[in-house]
């Protein structure tokens, strides 16, 4: 009798087993586990399957253009200084307004961008993890955003850590602004070419970067994980893909190397290439234990057709599978594409959580006179005369960017309750 219900115990726990690597279900997790990549799933130090849902700390410190509405206004001509990225806004910016009132600008919209009531908020709609892209020159002397600190990217985890404790909400942090640029489009806030690549470097700093969180964050269970690099090497560089995606799975191995020298427990996270969308370049899976792939879609089809290769190759190397962004679409498609991954255990974190007209969980309303700032964006500035030429009356300008300041806080936002609804959260 006694063998017998043994062996029905194991047959039971067998079963339990299958019925959680099917389908997203988090089961009950210990807020002060580690978690690891067990398998096609993601789990706690006791067994316990951790599905990841969640949404992206966008534009707060990466700032973007699109979610200003830069890209709203026809150019004039067709092909000025796009200011799509962080340095092309900020050079925008101290052209519009002066270098000072620039980086007050930006030293305020760190502080407002991103607080507390916000974190507070995306707790209440029942998400459990968030994913936040950083620049790396937060973790350097380099002036960004104002500041010239290299402990500033630790303060600015440290405020969220503080945040998300409360309500045992995991944090991935994702290098999404690498060192020479990994991506060399604009979100990697680069020169036109991943140079990251090809320059050692640019790798050494990338390198030690990531050992500095790494030795800093090591006893931090809250961190899910590390995310080595965003959406590396675009698909335009043909001549040189074949060479570019080569140099990827080796600089992963470096920069995993260099993490495990401090940090044995945290996650690493590996993306594809070409917008986080091929991993044919991978041959060496097994050379770590925690390893999480991470991939990225857009408007495709929201079904299981749509992301099937996701599932063939996590499936095929048996290692879990997340998607680190997805969205910009309609609520239809977003609740269709939402529970396609739950089906599939394919954790997500949507992007981005806020911007400028919304598309996201809040969003903001644009100030008066913005489309003057839209405008001048979208000019020709090749030269000083045209500076002089387009800039619009400066009194205007600092209030629209004031206003901005204000708008974006979080009680100044609207709550997208369709979206949230639609994306399987609760709306309140």
């Amino acid at each position: 009798m006694k063998k017998n219900l043994c062996v029905l115990v194991a047959a039971l726990a067998t079963l339990l087993s299958a019925c959680s690597s099917s389908g997203g279900k988090t089961e009950s997790v210990d807020a002060q586990s580690f978690l690891r990549v067990d398998g096609v799933n993601i789990v706690d130090e006791s067994g316990n399957k951790f599905f990841i849902e969640g949404t992206n700390l966008g534009n707060w410190l990466n700032p973007e253009g699109y979610m200003f509405g830069f890209n709203k206004v026809p150019r004039t001509p067709a092909t000025p200084t796009d200011p799509n990225s962080q340095h092309w806004i900020n050079e925008m910016l101290c052209q519009l307004v002066g270098p000072e009132y620039a980086a007050d600008f930006w030293r305020k919209f760190k502080e407002n961008y991103i607080t507390r009531e916000d974190i507070d908020y995306l707790a209440s709609t029942g998400i459990n993890t968030l994913r936040l892209p950083f620049h790396y020159k937060l973790f350097t002397r380099d002036e960004y955003m104002g500041s010239y600190d290299e402990n500033e990217g630790f303060m600015r985890i440290d405020s969220v850590l503080s945040w998300c404790r409360p309500h045992g909400i995991r944090l991935i942090l994702d290098m999404h602004d690498a060192p020479g640029g990994q991506t060399g489009d604009n979100i990697d806030d680069s020169y036109g070419y991943p140079w990251l690549f090809v320059s050692e470097g640019c790798q050494q700093q990338f390198v030690e970067i990531w050992s500095r969180i790494a030795d800093y964050y090591q006893d931090e269970p809250l961190i899910l994980g590390y995310e080595l690099i965003n959406e590396p090497i675009a698909h335009y560089f043909e001549a040189d893909l074949e060479m570019l995606n080569a140099q990827l799975e080796p600089l992963y191995m470096r920069a995993t190397a260099a993490i495990r020298q401090h940090d044995t427990r945290h996650i690493v996270l590996w993306g594809g290439a070409q917008w986080n969308g091929n991993f044919k370049m991978f041959s060496h899976l097994d050379f770590d234990s925690n390893l999480l792939l991470t991939c990225h879609r857009y408007g495709q089809e929201p079904s299981e057709k749509g992301i099937q290769d996701f599932i063939q190759f996590r499936d095929s190397v048996g290692i879990a599978m997340y998607m680190g962004e997805t969205g910009h679409n309609t609520n239809e498609w977003l609740k269709s594409m939402t529970k396609v991954m739950r089906d599939n255990n394919i954790g997500f974190t949507l992007w981005p959580y806020k911007k400028m007209f919304s598309s996201s969980f809040v969003g903001f309303e644009a100030p008066e006179n913005w489309e003057a700032i839209q405008q001048f964006a979208a000019s020709e500035r090749g030269t000083y005369a045209a500076i002089r030429q387009v800039r619009p009356d400066q009194e205007l300008a600092r209030r629209a960017l004031d206003q901005l300041l204000e708008n974006c806080r979080f009680a100044n936002c609207q709550k997208a309750l369709g979206y949230i609804e639609a994306a399987g959260f609760k709306a309140e």
